[in-house]
Parts: C-alpha cells; sequence; structure tokens
C-alpha cells in the first residue's frame, strides 16, 4: 500500500473502531485509551500514514464546533431542523456554523472546503437538488469527521441519517383525495435524483393502485418550485387534460398552484382539490387553507444532532443508523369536499 492512499478511515476499518477515534489517537487525546493509541499509532506507522498537517494541527483537540449545511434557511421546514439542531447542540456545550447551498452544487462544495479546513467536529447536511457528485462529503469520511445526512441523504455514503417517511406521506395525501372521490389525480413531482422525490412519487403510485385507481402518465409532471407551479398549472389547464385534484411536492408548489387556479376561475376545493407536503407557514396563508402532509423538521433536527454527538463520542466502530419520523396528514380547506 503506497503512503498517499492510507487514510484515516482505512485505519479504523482495519482495527474496528471509529475514524473520529483514529483522529483523536493520532492527537494523543486523554479521552482515548493508551493502547487504543498505541494499536492506531503502530498501523499508521506500518502503513507509513502521512496526516494532513494543517488540518492536524487545527484540530489538535475538540472544537465543540459543528457545521451544518441546508439548501435555504428561508424554509420554515429548514429554519425548524436548525433550531432542534441548536436545541441539543446548546445543551451539550456545543456552537453551530451554518451555510446555505442555495440549492447549488459549487456552493455546497465550496461550504464543505470551508468547514474541512475550519474546527470542526462533525457536519449535518442536507444536500442540494443538483447534487449528484460526493466526493466533498467522502473527504470528511477521510479525515475522521462524522457526517449525519438529513432530509435529502446520499444512498451512496453510508452515513448516519434521519429522514421522514416520505412514502408513507405521500401515500396518506393521495388516499385522502381518492376517499374525496377524485380520480384524475395529478402529482407534481420533485427531483428523481433524490431518494425523498423518488419515495413521494412511489406513495402516490401505490395508493393509486392500491385503490383500483387508473395511473395516467400524463399527470406526472416535474414541478417542485412556486415558479415552476405558475407555469406548469396553465399549461395543463390548457392542454384540456382532464383532471380533478394536484398532489404537489411541496407546499410552494401548492401555494403557485392555489393562485393559477383561482386565477382561471376554478374553485378549490370544488372544482379540483389540492394538497401539499411539509406544513410550511404557507399552508395557512394560502386562500383556501392548503391540506398537507406535517414534516417534523424540529424533531428531525435534535435527532440528527444526537446521532452526531453519539458518533463523535463513541469510541468503537457502530454501523450506520437510519431514523425515519412519521408523518401526518394535516386536512385543511383545500380538499375537504365530504
Amino acid at each position: 500500500m503506497k503512503s498517499n492512499q492510507i487514510t484515516i478511515k482505512d485505519i479504523a476499518r482495519e482495527l474496528g473502531i471509529s475514524p473520529s477515534t483514529v483522529s483523536r489517537a493520532l492527537k494523543d487525546h486523554p479521552d482515548i485509551s493508551q493502547e487504543t493509541k498505541r494499536l492506531v499509532n503502530e498501523l499508521a506507522t506500518r502503513y507509513n500514514y502521512k496526516p494532513n498537517i494543517i488540518a492536524l494541527s487545527l484540530r489538535s483537540q475538540r472544537s465543540n464546533v459543528i457545521g451544518v449545511v441546508i439548501p435555504e434557511l428561508v424554509h420554515f421546514f429548514f429554519s425548524s431542523v436548525i433550531s432542534g439542531i441548536e436545541e441539543v447542540a446548546n445543551k451539550h456545550g456545543y456552537s453551530v456554523m451554518i451555510s446555505q447551498s442555495g440549492e447549488d452544487f459549487n456552493r455546497e462544495v465550496a461550504a464543505c472546503d470551508v468547514f474541512l479546513n475550519s474546527i470542526i467536529d462533525g457536519l449535518i447536511v442536507s444536500v442540494s437538488k443538483e447534487t449528484n457528485d460526493y466526493s466533498h462529503f467522502k473527504r470528511f469520511e477521510d479525515e475522521g469527521i462524522p457526517i449525519v445526512f438529513f432530509d435529502r441523504i446520499i444512498e451512496e455514503i453510508h452515513s448516519d441519517r434521519v429522514i421522514i417517511d416520505d412514502f408513507d406521506g405521500a401515500y396518506q395525501a393521495t388516499e385522502h383525495l381518492i376517499i374525496q372521490g377524485r380520480r384524475k389525480i395529478v402529482h407534481f413531482s420533485g427531483p428523481q435524483n433524490r431518494l425523498i422525490g423518488q419515495n413521494r412519487l412511489n406513495g402516490y403510485l401505490k395508493a393509486m393502485r392500491d385503490n383500483g385507481v387508473v395511473i395516467d402518465e400524463k399527470l406526472i409532471i416535474h414541478c417542485d418550485t412556486f415558479q415552476s407551479a405558475l407555469v406548469e398549472t396553465q399549461k395543463l389547464i390548457d392542454s384540456g387534460v382532464k383532471f380533478d385534484s394536484i398532489f404537489t411536492v411541496n407546499d410552494f408548489t401548492a401555494a403557485g398552484v392555489i393562485k393559477i387556479l383561482t386565477r382561471n376561475g376554478i374553485k378549490i376545493p370544488q372544482d379540483v382539490s389540492v394538497v401539499g407536503f411539509g406544513d410550511d407557514q404557507t399552508s395557512m396563508m394560502v386562500e383556501p387553507t392548503l391540506t398537507t402532509v406535517s414534516q417534523p423538521g424540529y424533531e428531525m433536527g435534535k435527532k440528527a444532532m444526537e446521532q452526531l454527538i453519539r458518533r463523535i463520542t463513541q469510541t468503537r466502530q457502530e454501523p450506520p443508523a437510519t431514523e425515519i419520523l412519521k408523518t401526518q396528514l394535516i386536512v385543511r380547506e383545500s380538499s375537504k369536499i365530504r
């Protein structure tokens, strides 16, 4: 094995301990036993491990600082997650540094670069819509810095995760429309390169099949922003395609749907029912109020931070954990016709 190939992660795998434990052992951290330090240093010497001297000097001890990368803080969901993260972090003496990707891959990479070269003990991330290359996250693994993904995760990286049951939430939303007598149900879907978009689409499809409703591929449309909903809803109306309800991947998209339906004189829910996803503050601001699926963002943030603290403080390697939080259908005026 060449010296420039060995990483902290390789040493951790061979010894059956966590990368963060290897990292601390190499720094002679007092929390690590002398025997573990001996084993780590012997293996590092055998493989001629060459640490990043600058990074090592910066991380000579715990900083009690956590990095967080999110798509957009302006969203109620993500701000709720941050609140949950900070509550747990503060209780355990950690500070939180937040960076926004703005749904831009390059900004996400830049944020990770800053955190990688800063003094952080761990990273909490919800990835951008554009992210298809994951090398910037793998670098944290190689440096022994634990990552917890939430909401939008990366299946290719075996890390701790906190997600909601998107499939079941979408199933509940779609079945609710079917129970209300709807059969021509449009789904405005999210990006299919993300598990979250796939699960919400699959929940919609399963509910349709289970209830004997014919699936019309023309009624499945990629549309996941307020602005795109303004365009796609008008196109749908102008096309002459028959539909009696629209289930959207998020509440911002649903708000755009309601705006265009109302502009065209289409009554909600008498003519067309609308259901969103997320229970954002937007759901109570639109008229009529929006039926939606709640996401426990605050709870998600708390769970993500708790997972990260466990990973930072563990001394033995443990398999990645995935925590799935349940959703709840909140029925309001936009869909209740019976």
